[in-house]
């Protein structure tokens, strides 16, 4: 019954944002969206460029393809998400929009990928919170100190604890590897 609410939201999510898109410019945006960041970058053809969110609450990518054609791939389930591994995508020819619903685990990660169509594309995406969206009582990430304050529980990874724990799991890999070769050989 949750997955059913948290698709259905999801959902309704992703109509609000293409409703915006079609009224969306730059003098038009929502009153209730904070700007929070802007990013600009370039990217080559056929490869990512990666960021990372860490801002709790509900939150919308949009994303203006300047030159080329930059595509927009997120996932809460990896920091490194492609067009292979996604949870949302906006893949159009100009804006590229995408709303990071409340429930997603934090840090979410961001990728942009420059579409081989053309030898480099320049984005400028802007980061935006929407303080529209009322904060879920039954949210199980919320839970209550012995103080009663409001406490979010969403895993804070630092990119060192990052990076170790991805070399730790390279280093079992490559060890269970030598394992099975020489057994084969």
């Amino acid at each position: 019954m949750a997955l059913h609410w948290r698709t259905l939201s999801v959902v309704l999510l992703l109509s609000q944002a293409l409703t915006f898109l079609h009224t969306l410019d730059e003098d038009r945006i929502p009153e209730e969206w904070v700007l929070l960041h802007v990013v600009q970058g370039h990217i080559g053809a056929g490869n990512y460029s990666y960021l990372r969110l860490n801002h709790d609450g509900n939150i919308i990518l949009h994303m203006q393809s300047l030159k080329g054609d930059a595509d927009l791939y997120v996932s809460d389930k990896t920091l490194r998400p492609s067009f292979d591994t996604y949870k949302l995508q906006s893949v159009t020819c100009g804006q590229d929009v995408v709303v990071v619903p409340v429930d997603f685990m934090r840090p979410v990660g961001i990728g942009i990928y420059g579409h081989p169509s053309h030898q480099e594309s320049e984005f400028e995406m802007k980061v935006f919170y929407d303080q529209t969206v009322p904060e879920d009582p039954f949210d199980k990430s919320v839970y209550f100190s012995e103080e009663g304050d409001k406490q979010k529980r969403h895993p804070h990874v630092s990119e060192e604890e990052f990076q170790e724990e991805e070399s730790v799991l390279w280093t079992i890999l490559i060890g269970i590897l030598k394992i099975v070769l020489e057994i084969l050989f």
